[in-house]
């Protein structure tokens, strides 16, 4: 990677911890932020080190508050540019706006190319991120984007908590790939159970299928649990059709509202997240992967 191994790390106020880890991972000198809020709300940023000619890596993730996320990762790549960094990696673990990735209905906006743009006009030279929405289409936007992706990473999770051979499920069929990477770890096979989610009002039902799941642990993987709506349909259908217990498993746990006390009360086995949303549920460290990614050089 040559002098790509000279990362400056700057954790945004929304991924404080994560980017703490990140350059513990990296062995990268840290340049903290001086943060507060003014009494009407907006955002003050400071860099309390300097950054000039340096290769630098802004980690902050824009799960909710996602608009007042995204404002300061804007305002910290804008200013490590004025301050005269070298390049900007911009590490957002979830990535907002991407679920808004085509026009569903004539006249909407595409949120995830409008948020991309924003990104390069304050100077990110590349970006990484984490399981995003519609990865493919990630790749025709004008700057380059890597997404990484943490199920094998939630699935060793439960392999060392002695949860093996597991049926790994995913929601909907193009969610096998899910499935596939998690039954790359635990060995139980693979499955799905048919979703389809209306274009209008975004409810998401569940469809009729017998599954393999009887007497069995299972673990239910899913790349975002919002309201909590959909995963605890799934739970009841896992337990219906007789699983022994079931888990879940999801990279960004943005547990809406009471959404997290739903699901635990749903007769959920356990369930466990990763930091890539501050969250009480997410255990499961991403920096070691975005590590890796990152001493392979910039995205590209």
């Amino acid at each position: 990677m040559g002098k790509r191994r000279n990362l400056i790390v700057i954790p945004g106020p929304a991924s404080l911890d994560l980017g703490l880890r990140l350059a513990g991972h990296l062995n990268s000198k840290v340049v903290p932020v001086e943060f507060k809020r003014f009494p009407d709300g907006e955002s003050y940023i400071r860099f309390t080190d300097g950054i000039e000619n340096e290769d630098t890596v802004i980690v902050q993730t824009t799960s909710p508050p996602q608009n007042e996320n995204l404002l300061q990762l804007l305002l910290m790549a804008d200013n490590a540019i004025d301050l005269g960094a070298k390049s900007i990696t911009a590490v957002i673990p979830y990535y907002a706006y991407a679920r808004q990735d085509r026009r569903f209905r004539p006249g909407e906006v595409l949120s995830v190319k409008t948020m991309t743009n924003m990104l390069k006009a304050c100077g990110v030279n590349g970006i990484i991120t984490i399981n995003a929405h519609n990865p493919s289409l990630l790749k025709t936007l004008d700057i380059p984007i890597r997404d990484l992706s943490a199920i094998p990473l939630l699935a060793d999770h439960f392999r060392l908590q002695g949860i093996t051979n597991a049926l790994s499920i995913s929601l909907g069929k193009k969610g096998m790939d899910t499935a596939s990477e998690a039954d790359e770890v635990l060995r139980g096979g693979r499955d799905y159970i048919p979703t389809h989610r209306d274009a209008i009002t975004g409810d998401v039902t569940l469809g009729e299928k017998q599954l393999p799941v009887r007497g069995r642990d299972v673990v239910i993987f899913d790349d975002i649990i919002s309201s909590g709506g959909t995963i605890i349909k799934a739970i009841r259908t896992a337990k219906d059709q007789g699983a022994k217990r079931v888990f879940i498993g999801a990279v960004h746990m943005l547990l809406i509202g009471e959404a997290g006390e739903r699901i635990l009360g749903s007769g959920v086995d356990g369930m466990v997240g990763t930091d890539c949303v501050p969250s009480p549920f997410g255990i499961v460290s991403i920096a070691p992967l975005v590590a890796r990614a990152l001493r392979h050089g910039p995205p590209s």
